[in-house]
């Protein structure tokens, strides 16, 4: 692989942060960068049907706590993010917030997490992993009972810090 560039790189956008000179895979070194306070939120979809939305919300459901449970899941995944993703750094994270809302009209769960920290690099691969895990333990605790139910929309919806600034999606980032 010796002698590969960073073809990510063109005139009107930057290399990956992500990939050295000659195309290896690389930890970035943010020794050199200001500890700020950073911040990231992100959200993700679990869709099923009436009925098993029924059984987590009246709390019937046979693996018990279904939102208790994913909410903790999703607070342990944001801890655990650089075990998880190979480049990611090992953060000393200062909270961790997951959400997660019933939502009749969809049928299904809105899962939100909050992920801050003060430090030198973002938070936004905890929170979208926070997110992840919430979700897919909403799946493991009713698979029994449907396994059609669908995680969709795992996005990231804002970030605090940095040199970037500040991001907020917007109802034209959708489209």
């Amino acid at each position: 692989m010796a002698g590969k560039k960073n073809k990510s790189a063109t005139k009107d956008a930057p290399a990956l942060t992500h990939i050295d000179s000659s195309g290896e895979a690389r930890m970035v070194d943010v020794s050199q960068k200001p500890a700020t306070e950073r911040i990231a939120v992100a959200e993700g979809l679990v869709i099923m049907s009436k009925a098993t939305l029924e059984l987590i919300v009246s709390g019937n459901a046979k693996k018990g706590d279904v939102l208790g449970t994913a909410r903790i899941a999703g607070i342990m995944a944001a801890k655990r993010t650089s075990d998880l993703i190979p480049l990611c750094h090992p953060l000393a994270l200062s909270k961790v917030t997951v959400d997660i809302e019933p939502d009749k009209k969809l049928p299904g769960c809105r899962v939100r997490a909050s992920v801050k920290v003060s430090g030198p690099t973002g938070v936004e691969m905890e929170a979208l992993t926070a997110v992840s895990i919430a979700c897919l333990t909403i799946y493991d605790m009713i698979k029994a009972v449907e396994r059609g139910v669908r995680i969709e929309g795992l996005h990231l919806v804002e970030k605090k810090g940095g040199k970037s600034g500040h991001y907020l999606v917007t109802d034209n980032d959708a489209d």
